[in-house]
């Protein structure tokens, strides 16, 4: 009787104890074998005198970057040229993931539609660009640009204000203003509104059964707010006009050929998945539950945010996250068409000082951490749309 007792069984023959062990055996082996790559490594490079560590932050770069959001020179460090890179690559991914969910969600509505030329249209499309590697695309683009449009002095103006020639895309924008701070501002103030709005008006739905109109009152506080705020400070129109300098355009804003092909591959590419994952997150829905929506009187626009919405997030939103992660991680091809993203700023770095290590290791880091936030946000909203169960 005493040998059964659960403190008698040796840690052995105890699955749990055991597998405890297991697992610190197996990170201790991980550990030993880190050690001796990273002891081995150094003792290499010690003896091939080359410099190891982050040192060269502070050393000057000594080439120039193209395109920056940041003041940068040639006499800038590297440590800033390399933030310089990471927020060239976070402009690309934003901008792309934004407008590729966008498409993507255009798309795969449009391949359910009852019209079929939108609906053929819509395949056609997505079988194409699915097929074709997103590598041969940024290639196609960049040739196209470059073979499409005339030089800088023969640019292309289809509407007053915007030019279009081989060195980029020209456009208008409005003059620098101290409105235009308190602008943006009044947005963001907006949008949090809206959000609280959105949050009571749903409680107020589930208790009472009332809807509110709240689309069209976020819809007037995001337009509304950012424009009385722009007429207080006197409703101010100066325009800042591109105009030919030399070989160039100076002044408003100009989207280089590398910009556009990098972000033209990535959306028109990765849209095609995630219309996909919206079509079949739709199709998951089965048809009675839109019928009997209908049923009771709920208008189509209801029926998709009310019925149809919540049940398809659920299988829309995990694939849509892979393709998040996916145009984030194939903006490191950048470097294939030559625009400075942290992938080619790095290369350049590793080039000139000769610390491959630490350029890898830093590009890895950055792509990690720009992956693991996009998921993070990703799983947080997958758990807000979430239905509840009882």
């Amino acid at each position: 009787m005493e040998d059964s007792l659960p403190g008698s069984v040796p840690f052995w023959l105890d699955p749990k104890k055991r597998a405890i062990m297991f697992q610190i055996a197996v990170f201790a082996m991980v550990g030993l074998l880190a050690y001796y790559l990273v002891s081995n490594t150094l003792i290499n490079l010690k003896k091939q005198s080359i410099a190891t560590g982050f040192s060269f932050f502070h050393k000057e770069s000594s080439f120039e970057i193209g395109e920056s959001l940041i003041s940068y020179s040639a006499a800038s460090s590297y440590g800033r040229a390399l933030i310089v890179g990471a927020l060239n690559t976070l402009k690309v991914s934003f901008i792309g993931i934004v407008i590729t969910v966008i498409l993507g969600a255009i798309l795969g509505v449009a391949r359910l539609s009852s019209n079929w030329l939108v609906s053929r249209l819509s395949s056609i499309y997505i079988e194409v660009m699915q097929d074709i590697p997103i590598l041969l695309q940024l290639f196609f683009w960049y040739a196209m640009f470059y073979e499409t449009f005339p030089g800088p002095r023969q640019a292309l103006s289809p509407i007053n204000g915007l030019f279009l020639c081989n060195r980029g895309v020209a456009f208008t924008v409005p003059a620098a203003n101290p409105a235009h701070k308190y602008m943006f501002l009044s947005l963001i103030l907006a949008c949090v509104v809206a959000y609280v709005i959105r949050r009571w008006a749903k409680k107020r739905q589930d208790e009472t059964g009332k809807i509110f109109p709240v689309f069209s009152i976020s819809i007037g506080l995001i337009i509304g707010t950012p424009l009385v705020t722009w007429l207080f400070f006197g409703a101010p129109t100066k325009m800042d006009i591109p105009k030919l300098v030399g070989f160039n355009f100076t002044g408003g804003i100009t989207l280089s050929p590398e910009f556009i092909s990098i972000l033209l591959g990535l959306i028109l590419y990765t849209a095609a998945f995630v219309a996909e994952a919206v079509r079949a997150g739709i199709q998951s829905v089965s048809k009675g539950q839109r019928e009997a929506a209908m049923a009771i009187g709920l208008r189509p626009p209801l029926v998709l945010n009310l019925v149809i919405l919540p049940q398809a997030l659920r299988v829309i939103i995990p694939p849509l996250t892979s393709q998040m992660l996916n145009l984030t991680k194939n903006s490191s091809l950048a470097v294939a068409i030559g625009y400075p993203d942290f992938v080619s700023v790095a290369n350049t770095t590793i080039n000139q000082t000769g610390q491959s290590i630490e350029g890898v290791a830093l590009i890895m880091a950055l792509y990690l951490i720009f992956s693991l936030s996009t998921s993070a946000f990703m799983n947080w909203y997958n758990k807000r749309v979430a239905l509840v169960e009882r």
